[in-house]
Formats: structure tokens, C-alpha cells, sequence
């Protein structure tokens, strides 16, 4: 009988590990080391080391696969300002463990990082790929936004209402998807200003983004220099419906249809699990 028990569990297990969906989820990073400010100044900056490894670590608990992608396929660089326990809620430990998690993929060693480029994802079909995540920092505004291969993707995954989450400075990367990002961010930079457009994939979607209120509290980073534009009012202006937490720097998460966005570090966690749902 206890033998019949035992056969009948794992057997049940099995059942339950076959059916359960092992999603393939993209995770798309900027190249850039830099964000160029006004003036010819320059930022060193790279990805939050939040935002990306806390989804990444929800996403290979839950059993889902990860694979990293950059528009050229080079290694992507961290901000060093964000390896720092404030991003994880004080905890020291979970932030060591991150900076290890981060060290075992290899993700910016120039010689053994499994990142591969836009073109390459495109190659292997976009169909492979369950839901994508672009985590922030201020690097995906120096190239995420006028990428032509992730406005492809990203326009893929719309019309086919895929699970795309972005977080703090990342949903900037929705310009991309643009009848012209390049002049529209052009145009915004020189003036303030440019022409909405209703073809827009995300026209009329709520949305949220690092904000204005937040970019004044932490333009200290900038070392006396100033960004050409602030994401919220970009965004705002291409046709989408902003939403903010009413205390800075507290998490708040939007959802409209497809589309996941955080606004701020502290939000990528929430990103995280509502992406977890998305992909039962």
C-alpha cells in the first residue's frame, strides 16, 4: 500500500511538472556606459542592480528561463551608484546576493557573457520568447529609446498582447516604437516639444516612469549636470496617461493591458510578481 502511495505522488508530480509552463522571458538591456546631459556632459551610468536582478531571481525561483539581450550584443555595464543597500530595503545581505547572483551569470565580462543583440533575437523568432522586462537605470535613455530593433520587438509583442514590463528610467524604451523615434527624441531634446503621434503602439495607455518630482530629488547624481529631458514628460507628450505614487520614491505599478510598468526602484519587486502572474 505504501509503495502504491509513493508511486501515486510521484506520479502526481510529474503530471504537475509537465503541465506547468516554463516561460522564456527577454531581458533587455542598454550597450551604453553613459548618458550624454546638456552642455557635452556626461554621465556614467549602466543599469540598476535592483532592477534587474531582483525580477531576474523571481523569475528563476518561479522555474522560468532568462535570456539577456542588449541592441548590439555587448556585455551591459551596472551603475555603481546603485550597488547600494538603500535599493533593497537595508538589507545588506540581499544586496551581496544580488551582486553574487549577478558575478555567476557572467553578464559583463566581455568574454563570457551570454548577452546576444537585438538582431540575433529576431533570428531565433520572437515567438520563443514569452514576455520581455527592461529594467532601469538612465542608460536605456541614451540608446533604448530610438533602438529600431527593440521598436520592432516591442511593436511584436504589442499587437500579439505579450507581457512587457519596463521599470523606473526603463519605459522610455517605449519611444522606440515610434513611426520615427530618432526625430522625436531629437526634436523633444532641442525644444521641449514634438509632434504626438495616435499611431503610436502605447497612444491612450496608462503608464508610469521615473518622475519629475523624483529626477529634481536625485539630480545630485548628475554631478552639476543636467538630463536633455526628463522621461515622464517625453512619454507624456508621444500620447500616453502618466500615473505617479503620491509619495516619491514609493513603489507604484501600472498595468494596462500588455504593458507592466514600475516607476522607480523601489517598484521592481511589484513589476516582478505582477509579470509571475501574467506568465502562470
Amino acid at each position: 500500500m505504501n509503495l502504491l502511495r509513493t508511486l501515486g505522488i510521484a506520479l502526481a508530480l510529474s503530471a504537475s511538472t509537465l503541465t506547468a509552463h516554463a516561460a522564456n522571458v527577454l531581458i533587455v538591456l542598454s550597450d551604453s556606459d553613459r548618458l550624454d546631459l546638456k552642455d557635452g556632459k556626461v554621465f556614467k551610468t549602466g543599469f540598476y542592480l535592483n532592477e534587474l536582478m531582483q525580477p531576474v531571481k523571481a523569475l528563476l525561483d518561479a522555474g522560468h528561463k532568462v535570456t539577456f539581450a542588449t541592441p548590439k550584443g555587448t556585455a551591459p555595464f551596472v551603475d555603481v551608484t546603485s550597488i547600494d543597500k538603500m535599493y533593497f530595503g537595508g538589507d545588506e545581505a540581499a544586496m551581496k546576493a544580488s551582486e553574487a547572483q549577478l558575478s555567476e551569470l557572467n553578464l559583463m565580462s566581455s568574454e563570457k557573457s551570454p548577452v546576444i543583440s537585438l538582431a540575433r533575437v529576431e533570428q531565433i523568432g520572437y515567438d520563443h520568447f514569452d514576455a520581455v522586462y527592461v529594467p532601469g537605470g538612465h542608460a536605456p535613455m541614451q540608446d533604448l529609446l530610438a533602438s529600431s530593433e527593440l521598436g520592432k520587438l516591442l511593436t511584436d509583442f504589442h499587437e500579439n498582447g505579450k507581457p512587457t514590463a519596463l521599470a523606473c528610467h526603463g519605459p522610455i524604451a517605449l519611444l522606440s516604437t515610434l513611426p520615427d523615434a530618432q526625430a522625436f527624441v531629437s526634436e523633444f531634446a532641442t525644444s521641449g516639444k514634438a509632434k504626438p503621434h495616435t499611431e503610436w503602439a502605447y497612444a491612450g495607455y496608462r503608464f508610469t516612469v521615473f518622475s519629475n518630482q523624483e529626477e529634481e530629488m536625485a539630480k545630485g547624481l548628475l554631478g552639476g549636470g543636467e538630463m536633455k529631458f526628463y522621461p515622464q514628460d517625453a512619454l507624456t507628450q508621444a500620447g500616453g496617461r502618466y500615473s505617479q505614487a503620491d509619495a516619491a520614491f514609493s513603489a507604484h505599478v501600472v498595468t494596462d493591458r500588455e504593458l507592466i510598468t514600475g516607476q522607480n526602484p523601489a517598484s521592481a519587486p511589484a513589476v516582478a510578481q505582477e509579470l509571475l502572474v501574467r506568465l502562470k
